[in-house]
């Protein structure tokens, strides 16, 4: 008998051309990595059928309603009108001890018609980055896809050279894109946008449905969630890597971790997805990218704005321009936070921009920095090249904080001590897929799930790389 898993499909009740239905295809030998036993306990599942043969793809759970979705995507800036799932299956959709919807999707399992000639595998390296930086992102209480579980399937992928594959089972409050609007509205199927918007309305932003524009109200909603992401990408030194708009969901979480990567010594140009070539996706260019990201998703919906062609664009245009002051603020909101500024003054802006210049002209640890100011301040000058330029800023800081200062307590939350950091991610990695040894793995996905505490025992987890262990180039899973 097949296992039970509390299902209740919305999106597979969505009209036919919104999806292709589509089982996984069967792997050779699968064996479980991992699997999320306390995700799975959220999600109202009993994680006893979460069996291995469930996770990769092997046997469909009763009332899974397999399918690959549909949508399309600028890439680099440039558009694709038809992309789709090619490598992931969309399982169903559960509803959870508190009481929200999320997908459950198997990613790596095997070809669909949105494959395009690919082989709709993953390999194991980027199933283990996911895992281990979704669940870091949801350990530092950042909007984030989850991974409920990791499979090795006894077969090879080929891209340079053989790899192990694997699949990973993801977690998320939907995977609509802001491609899915452009899949529709590139057809000029403005009937199959209106569903979809509807769809959306009712999974995430069920109050724009009483709004005077529905339509608007639902965009203004993602612009927020966008703008405040951001802002938390930003503090923790985090950079996509492929920002395009097929990967930006309209729930607000992050979703796709290909060639992602966290900054050691802050530099606001820091890039490290090998396929970025003119830095478009860099660190300081993301909140630039999101809106950008988000003309595009309003361009989907002009229609449905107003009547007057003239008009849709100035609706569209008025919303949009509120991206700038929602990041302005939630930024400041994150690093005053991670400078223990209680209040607000005029001045703060300058005061965190002074902090991050100088960390760039000293080569200083993003993630070290911020830490040590937060437990132990007169450490963080010896982060410096030059000792000397964090005095003149430190003055500064004690004086603002004398005016209001959060507590101790809370600037450590705010302030991680361990972040996944690429030379770790990439020593996990090389540990399973060379030896089949997940230990480096496993330590690390148990350290980074109580980022904020401070752990003697895995102190070395917390240091930047040597010169020789850098990673200067992360790449995608496809």
């Amino acid at each position: 008998m097949a296992p039970t898993i509390p299902f209740d499909n919305s999106y597979a009740r969505l009209p036919e051309h919104f999806h292709a239905r589509q089982p996984a295809t069967p792997v050779a030998a699968p064996r479980l990595i991992r699997l999320n036993t306390a995700l799975a306990e959220q999600l109202g599942i009993d994680p006893a059928a979460l069996s291995v043969d469930v996770l990769a793809g092997n046997t469909v759970p009763e009332g899974a309603e397999p399918l690959a979705q549909a949508y399309a995507g600028h890439q680099f800036g440039h558009f694709t009108p038809r992309l789709g799932d090619g490598r992931a299956i969309l399982l169903g959709e559960v509803v959870g001890r508190d009481g929200q919807r999320r997908d459950i999707q198997l990613k790596g399992s095997g070809p669909t018609p949105f494959s395009r000639r690919a082989d709709g595998r993953a390999a194991l390296g980027p199933v283990l980055r996911e895992y281990i930086v979704s669940e870091a992102m949801a350990a530092f209480g950042v909007p984030t896809t989850r991974a409920l579980a990791a499979v090795a399937t006894g077969e090879e992928v080929f891209r340079e050279t053989p790899l192990p594959g694997a699949v990973l089972t993801r977690v998320a409050a939907s995977h609509i894109r802001v491609g899915t609007f452009q899949y529709f509205a590139a057809r000029g199927d403005g009937a199959a946008v209106q569903v979809l918007l509807d769809h959306a309305i009712a999974r995430h932003d069920p109050a724009a449905a009483q709004a005077e524009q529905p339509a608007l109200a639902f965009f203004q909603g993602v612009v927020a969630r966008q703008a405040a992401l951001i802002a938390r990408w930003l503090g923790l030194g985090f950079i996509h890597g492929v920002m395009n708009t097929d990967n930006m969901t309209i729930s607000g979480e992050t979703i796709d971790y290909g060639p992602c990567a966290f900054m050691e010594a802050y530099d606001p140009g820091a890039v490290f997805s090998s396929i970025d070539h003119a830095g478009r996706y860099a660190y300081a260019n993301q909140p630039r990218i999101a809106q950008w990201n988000l003309a595009r998703l309003a361009e989907t919906l002009l229609p449905l704005f107003a009547a007057d062609e003239d008009a849709q664009i100035q609706v569209a245009q008025e919303a949009l321009s509120g991206f700038a002051p929602i990041f302005q603020a939630a930024w400041l909101g994150t690093f005053r936070a991670k400078l223990g500024l209680a209040g607000v003054e005029e001045d703060d802006a300058t005061l965190i921009q002074g902090l991050l210049s100088r960390m760039a002209a000293n080569q200083a640890d993003f993630t070290l920095t911020f830490r040590a100011l937060a437990t132990e301040p007169a450490s963080a000058r010896a982060l410096f090249a030059d000792p000397a330029a964090f005095d003149g800023w430190a003055e500064a800081w004690h004086a603002r904080r004398a005016l209001g200062a959060l507590p101790d307590a809370a600037m450590r939350a705010a302030n991680p001590a361990f972040i996944p950091r690429n030379h770790l991610v990439e020593e996990a990695i090389a540990a399973a897929t060379s030896r089949d040894d997940f230990g480096p793995f496993e330590t690390l996905v148990h350290v980074l799930s109580r980022p904020f505490e401070d752990q003697p025992d895995h102190a070395r987890h917390a240091l930047p790389a040597q010169p020789e262990e850098r990673v200067l180039a992360t790449f995608c899973g496809t």
